[in-house]
């Protein structure tokens, strides 16, 4: 016996694989062994950058006496979540059904066929925290498993009907509407925390997808207050210490109810998201600091996220030397060391730095700073502002010095897929076309590295790859994010003046979008599976709605049909949107507030507009077509030698296009071509 880890390419797996624990990867391997041996599985799910997971390990998965227990009486099995998401989700789904919150990192016990029977999430060594020991609670696992077998059967069983009840849902009579994101709106506003943004209370999460909701009601129900959430929400993200001010880019969460003290991880997914609603904003309300958040996000992606192909790694570690934060955080004679005493001293004024501190970190029990900008009453003056840049300058330089957290730099389809389109939707927001270059690049190592081909020639996209290993097949969010980042470069590609790569963007959409229908579309319910048809590995499959920090694949899949029947003008693309939108109205209308990514997705739907820009001198009406609000437009641009789908509904009007013309249409009407950007500009005010 032995871990198995080191065959590993995850770097969360890699972690693990000196632990004296005899880890298993995921497979049928480890479960014929747990069948053969009559014993029960040990599964634990984390990911690299969890400070508590790296806390349970540490303390009881490096320990010999934890580990002999384990190995005594368990299969050991470790599963990154990230590189299987499908896994993850279905024995949290079942975690939920023991009553438990869910989290990582995430114990389960399963029958040696994979089904569990009982769960929690972070056990400590010692008794604590109002939680058992964790050898006890393996020993009393392993009694229950040999002398309760009657009890532990039932059990697995009743877990197994119960993610069958979640996963099937009851026909509807009423079908989804915008009235149902109507209602939500002002219920929404009061989970809303006026004062600091973000919902209300501890610990606060960006929530991209109810505030691109909030940012959508704004527009739908003609009311500032909406919007005004979001700015709210943005400016005091980017403000607090959730964001590097130093580096760029956002933490996961803060842990408190006003975004000073992060988990100090920073996420692929929450960036991409984060990036899309600061372009939304500035673009309505253009403020400096929306817009410099951006850049330096861009610029931490670029600088510390690409790999050498131009993909996107996955994430930073909330942990340096064991540490959470210390790479981060500052004492003040570290602080004077840099700048010097009065320099300090002036930097301290707008970043909340002191020599009392503003974080006391109890396990060496000193106070540090995180810096943030939330006691400020008024923005630094211009000059101000000026003195501040060579200071955080000379900061970042020592800061670079330090002991880095771990990247975890495992190539992702659909968190590249999430990147790619918020790159290309920024850059139409902010008018910078290098993010375009970013974006083509990316895609392009993603398409090298993980496309592969079906059994009948049909092309499909694997998962993830590290270290060489591919993990196939793919999921369901892989193929709808990628299909929605064809499509934004199919808009944009024209954007830079010039092709970046040779590429039909618009074939690769429709190629991804074919894959989630053949492998991923439950025929029973109609509605997408997260596993694909032919995953071997897993006990159900399951193809949960609501949201989650990383998009669910039906609210991506929908908004990329959406463009599709825009940029294709098939009929197909339309008649599936209203299937899957059909498929996932019990749920949405169930339990609206965990729907927001759908109900977005079904504002795209209905309330976008398509503008076909046509003629052979149509670079400004392109331009200016581009520059719309990226979540009310579809962009449709006809090559010279192009004609539109004979089912489009600006078929009847393109001879009308002359040298250069724009067309809005909208709900299968259009309006006559103008001629100018003065009168497409008032059009798109409309």
């Amino acid at each position: 016996m032995s871990n198995e880890l080191a065959k590993a390419a995850s770097p969360y797996l890699l972690q693990h694989k000196d632990n004296p624990v005899h880890w298993r990867l995921w497979g049928p391997a480890a479960l014929a062994e747990a069948e053969a041996a009559n014993k029960p599985i040990l599964l634990s799910v984390g990911y690299a950058a969890c400070h508590w997971c790296h806390v349970m390990a540490h303390e009881s998965f490096e320990d010999p006496q934890t580990a002999a227990v384990m190995n005594e009486l368990f299969v050991n099995i470790k599963v990154d979540r990230e590189e299987r998401p499908d896994i993850d989700h279905i024995y949290m789904q079942a975690l939920h059904t023991f009553g438990e919150q869910g989290g990582w990192p995430m114990t389960m016990f399963l029958t040696p066929r994979g089904e569990p029977f009982w769960g929690g999430t972070y056990f400590p060594k010692e008794a604590r925290y109002g939680r058992p020991a964790f050898a006890t609670v393996l020993r009393s696992v392993a009694k229950a498993f040999r002398d309760e077998q009657g009890k532990i059967t039932s059990n697995a069983e009743a877990v197994r009907r119960s993610l069958g009840r979640i996963e099937s849902g009851e026909p509807s009579a009423a079908p989804l509407s915008l009235a149902v994101a109507d209602a939500l709106a002002p219920k929404l506003t009061d989970y809303v925390d006026p004062v600091d943004g973000g919902l209300r209370g501890a610990p606060k999460f960006p929530n991209p997808a109810i505030f691109e909701f909030l940012w959508r009601a704004g527009a739908r129900l003609d009311d500032q207050k909406y919007r005004d959430l979001v700015r709210l929400t943005l400016t005091k993200m980017s403000e607090g210490g959730i964001y590097d001010h130093l580096g760029g880019g956002y933490a996961r969460y803060s842990t408190d109810d006003r975004w000073l003290v992060p988990h100090f991880e920073k996420m692929l997914y929450d960036n991409a998201q984060i990036l899309e609603l600061l372009g939304l904003a500035w673009r309505e309300f253009g403020d400096d600091l929306l817009r410099q958040r951006a850049y330096e996000t861009v610029g931490w992606l670029t600088r510390e996220m690409t790999n050498a192909g131009g993909g996107f790694s996955a994430s930073l570690d909330a942990d340096s030397e064991g540490e959470e934060g210390k790479f981060y955080v500052w004492t003040w004679p570290e602080l004077v060391e840099v700048l010097g005493a009065e320099d300090a001293a002036f930097f301290g004024k707008f970043y909340n730095a002191s020599r009392i501190g503003n974080w006391a970190k109890e396990k060496h029990g000193r106070s540090v700073t995180i810096l943030n900008r939330l006691e400020l009453k008024l923005p630094p003056t211009a000059e101000e502002e000026a003195r501040l840049v060579p200071l955080k300058r000379k900061l970042f330089a020592v800061r670079e010095t330090r002991v880095h957290p771990g990247l975890d730099d495992k190539i992702m389809a659909d968190w590249n897929g999430l990147t790619i389109a918020a790159l290309v939707n920024s850059a139409t927001a902010f008018g910078e076309p290098r993010w375009i270059a970013l974006a083509t690049r990316a895609y392009h190592h993603v398409v090298e590295h993980l496309q592969f081909k079906d059994d009948d020639g049909a092309p499909r996209l694997a998962h993830s790859t590290r270290d060489g290993v591919v993990v196939k097949p793919g999921l369901a969010l892989d193929h709808a994010t990628m299909a929605r980042a064809a499509l934004a470069l199919h808009e944009a590609r024209h954007m830079t003046g010039a092709e970046l790569a040779p590429c039909d963007y618009l074939a690769d959409a429709v190629a991804w979008a074919e894959a989630l229908q053949r492998h991923h579309i439950e025929p029973e319910t109609g509605r997408v599976a997260m596993a694909a048809d032919d995953a071997k590995d897993i006990i159900i499959r399951l193809a949960p709605t609501a949201d989650d920090a990383i998009p669910n694949a039906h609210s991506v899949a929908l908004s990329a049909l959406a463009r599709l029947a825009a940029a294709t003008g098939e009929a197909k693309w339309r008649a599936r949107a209203d299937a899957l939108f059909a498929a996932v109205a019990p749920a949405v209308i169930a339990q609206p507030v965990g729907h927001a990514g759908i109900l977005n997705a079904l504002d795209l739907y209905l309330r976008a507009r398509e503008i076909v820009v046509a003629g052979p001198q149509r670079r400004e009406p392109y331009d200016a077509a581009l520059a719309a609000p990226f979540d009310t437009r579809m962009v449709l641009d006809l090559e010279p030698d192009a004609a539109l789908p004979p089912s489009h509904p600006a078929q009847a009007q393109i001879a009308a296009a002359g040298t250069a013309a724009a067309f809005v249409c909208s709900g299968g009407v259009c309006a006559l071509p103008v001629h100018d950007i003065a009168a497409l500009d008032a059009l798109l005010a409309h």
